[in-house]
């Protein structure tokens, strides 16, 4: 009765008339800590705000391709200090009962630059929240002291022998947004059963323990310690194992602009061309320090292309730099542009630059290893199949995996337990690993090796869009294109898949797109694929999020995929032409009309109010 009394007390002050909203701001006041996200809460109720209040209060975060990702501000489906502490308490459950020597092992946690005042909310302070709550529980933790690259924490799992590692980064999301990335003890991000298991141990643990908001708890206790040296030394030296022409490398006339997107990665790249020889890249001076408003860029996405990359480009004109490399704000992803014709410029996408990295790494292999056996790359399902090509010719392995590159990074752990050999990876949303120091994507590691690359060829008077050629003209050119919708609807979004897999009628995919027979459709999320003589894909179900590919009598293949971070229906068709075929122009008419016959006949945007690209 009590209880009761004080719950129907504190709804006096904080009542909407909304019995299941009011109990979560109940819950919410109690449990909140920070006075910014109390206030927000507060002033939400005193608006009558009750849709924007359920929204933020009445669902949880689950984890997407790169752990839990959203807006930061108060409410549970946000990131905030409580939301943290609860996914710490959470993770603390389930790493004591999976690892009996969790208090040998620790905890690796590092952090971006990313901050907001009116929450109070940065990713430093996230760390340091996450750090005190197991450090309450008398875990050791590994705590960076400074601001570090995203693949630095899966390489500190690794090296430390730790049981787990925690990444408080959003990468390339907009500013509003922060994330939670959950590295397991082989430095993989975490996949399935763990991922489930620790969201089931989160809802367990929601309210905090007594010590979880010492925020200052990491700087007394005797358990925590700063990995920052250490590691560093242990990455750039282990790097060396990718340079290949170093001699080269420190006479090079070729310049590099460096553009770290207002992130982490100025300092951890500069140190990296020292590690190959190179002088050091120019940096871009407006973006070389953190800015968690990227105030020079309308997105901090690399990805997008020419209009983000401006300065960089700019800069490069004026001094004489014939290659920019751009790392995203947490240094896991790279842009790579070159100029040509002394005033134009070529942005490679994510699919080209995997061309040249895998041509590369192939190359360099092949100078000192004389056979192929144990040799894998690795690509997502919805990359470009150029390396499944290449693979074909020369002899080594290829595999695919589902989109993100957790499932990469737990393939390459897998492969190397059997003695295989993965020497590239990547995902078409420019995500590379040249090698496989680190079992996730590496900007840092990527910019340096395409800058040797390239010096390498301009030694040969090529350049790198040159040998893009010469390596399509080998192999067939793999024409793709990638792009997107924005759905902030998630009932339109299980709405328009829905109508996919019953277009024809009850559980009748599409047979038909721009004009051309579909033979294959392959589904992800339901486990079906029509090729296979069982029908059921050979790749692992994803029930959480939509995935269907259509592959067409042309020979286009084409991929309806959401997005594991963002609001957004992806899509992604390529032509794969045999070697010879020369007429590019024909084959990039058809894939136009092709992507735009999939958009407008299975997106219906129109219809269902999808906000295209914008940039």
């Amino acid at each position: 009765m009590g209880e009761k009394s004080d719950l129907n007390a504190n709804l006096c002050c904080h009542a909407t008339g909304d019995p299941q909203v009011d109990t979560a701001v109940y819950q919410w006041m109690t449990w909140d800590r920070n006075p910014q996200t109390r206030a927000q809460i507060e002033s939400l109720v005193k608006a009558g705000h009750v849709e924007e209040l359920r929204r933020r209060l009445c669902s949880r975060m689950s984890f997407g391709t790169a752990g839990l990702r959203a807006a930061m501000g108060a409410g549970f489906a946000r990131i905030n200090d409580l939301t943290i502490i609860q996914s710490t308490q959470g993770m603390y459950k389930y790493l004591a009962k999976f690892f009996p020597d969790l208090g040998s092992r620790g905890l690796v946690v590092g952090y971006d630059t990313r901050a907001q005042e009116t929450c109070g909310c940065s990713s430093e302070r996230l760390a340091r929240l996450t750090a005190a709550v197991m450090l309450c529980k008398d875990v050791p933790v590994y705590l960076f002291s400074t601001y570090v690259p995203t693949p630095f924490v899966p390489y500190a799992v690794k090296k430390l022998g730790a049981a787990a590692g925690i990444m408080v980064t959003a990468s390339h999301n907009p500013k509003e947004d922060n994330g939670y990335k959950v590295y397991w003890n082989n430095g993989a991000q975490i996949s399935s059963p763990h991922d489930k298991e620790i969201l089931r141990c989160i809802e367990e643990s929601v309210e905090p323990w007594p010590d979880s908001w010492n925020e200052k708890l990491p700087d007394s206790s005797a358990l925590r310690s700063d990995p920052l040296q250490e590691i560093c030394h242990l990455y750039m030296e282990e790097l060396s194992s990718l340079c290949f022409h170093r001699e080269l490398n420190s006479k090079t006339s070729l310049k590099f602009v460096h553009s770290s997107f207002h992130g982490v990665g100025h300092r951890y790249v500069q140190q990296a061309f020292k590690v190959f020889g190179f002088p050091q890249p120019i940096p871009v001076p407006e973006q070389k320090d953190p800015d968690p408003n990227f105030s020079t860029v309308s997105c901090p996405n690399p990805e997008e292309g020419e209009s983000v990359l401006e300065l960089s480009l700019r800069l490069a004109e004026k001094e004489g730099a014939r290659v920019v490399v751009a790392t995203d704000p947490d240094a896991d992803r790279l842009a790579v542009a070159e100029q040509y014709d002394k005033c134009k410029w070529k942005v490679f996408t994510g699919n080209e630059l995997a061309a040249l990295l895998g041509w590369w790494m192939l190359y360099n292999w092949k100078e000192t290893h004389p056979e192929f056996k144990k040799v894998y790359m690795l690509a997502t399902t919805v990359s470009s199949k150029i390396l499944q090509t290449i693979a074909r010719t020369e002899g080594f392995h290829f595999e695919e995996t589902l989109p993100g590159f957790k499932w990469i990074g737990n393939k390459i752990c897998d492969l190397t337990k059997t003695g295989h050999e993965v020497i590239f990876s990547f995902e078409e949303s420019i995500g590379f690993l040249c090698g496989s120091m680190v079992p996730d994507k590496d900007g840092v590691s990527a910019a340096v090796v395409v800058a040797e690359m390239a010096a390498y060829l301009e030694n040969k008077n090529l350049t790198l869009n040159q040998q893009l050629k010469n390596i399509y003209e080998n192999y067939g050119y793999h024409i793709s294109k990638t792009s997107y919708v924005i759905c902030n609807d998630p009932p339109t979004v299980k709405r328009i898949f829905s109508r996919l897999r019953n277009f024809g009628g009850e559980n009748l995919y599409p047979i038909l797109c721009g004009g051309y027979n579909i033979v294959q459709v392959r589904d992800a999320t339901t486990g079906y694929d029509n090729n296979q003589p069982d029908q059921k894909s050979v790749l692992p179900v994803t029930k959480s999020s939509q995935m269907v590919t259509f592959t067409l009598q042309n020979g286009i293949v084409a991929t309806l995929r959401t997005s594991g971070t963002e609001p957004k229906i992806k899509y992604y068709t390529e032509f794969c032409a045999p070697p010879g075929e020369s007429d590019i122009s024909s084959l990039e008419e058809e894939l136009k009309r092709v992507t735009a016959a999939l958009v407008e006949e299975f997106l219906e945007p129109d219809k269902n109010n999808l906000i295209p690209r914008s940039v």
